[in-house]
């Protein structure tokens, strides 16, 4: 098998399970509700991790402009720090922001971004040492500042760094924590 195609294999899976796991079965006002102390919801879960891609595909790898920056509004985000979303617990400020609605669409488009350039990927491109993390996040309005935990873990990472743990397994990570939340909300398919 070619890299590449597993690559973009293990990226597409990522968006199957998204859309029959939680998509599915969780309907979408539903996102935003709590199931535990200290847990995170659907709404956050889904944000946090597409922020994450968005940031490290479009602003890191590709140099450019980030998916959310076109969308802060539908999201209903306008008002807040374009840092907001990164970390790892639940900011009740963004979930009450939050278009649920616009949601799912985010997701996709980020997704879409980052298929489309996997799908024509030079693989020796991730073998690159100098994908310079802070300063594309600073160029995307992430300052220091506000997220200065993200810049130490994005400073000196390899181009593969961030398509393996930021497109990838980031989300795989926290798509088991919305089974988990789905099932919480007695949702379970099973």
């Amino acid at each position: 098998m070619d890299l590449r195609d597993w690559i973009v294999g293990e990226h597409a899976a990522v968006l199957t399970r998204f859309e029959q796991s939680i998509v599915a079965t969780v309907p979408v006002e539903r996102w935003s509700e709590a199931t535990g102390e200290g847990g995170s919801s659907i709404a956050w879960l889904a944000f946090h991790t597409t922020l994450h891609e968005d940031l490290a595909v479009n602003a890191v790898l590709r140099g450019g402009d980030t998916v959310i920056s076109g969308r802060r509004a539908d999201l209903g985000l306008a008002a807040l720090p374009d840092s907001a979303g990164l970390g790892e617990a639940e900011q009740p400020d963004v979930i009450a922001a939050l278009r649920l609605e616009q949601l799912p669409d985010y997701v996709r488009a980020v997704h879409g971004t980052t298929a489309a350039w996997l799908a024509t990927l030079d693989v020796a491109e991730l073998d690159r040492d100098d994908a310079a993390g802070p300063a594309a996040l600073e160029r995307a309005g992430i300052a220091e500042v506000d997220v200065p935990w993200l810049h130490r873990m994005w400073d000196g990472k390899p181009a593969a760094w961030f398509v393996q743990w930021e497109a990838i397994g980031h989300r795989v990570n926290h798509l088991g924590e919305m089974a988990a939340v789905r099932n919480r909300l007695g949702l379970s398919p099973f």
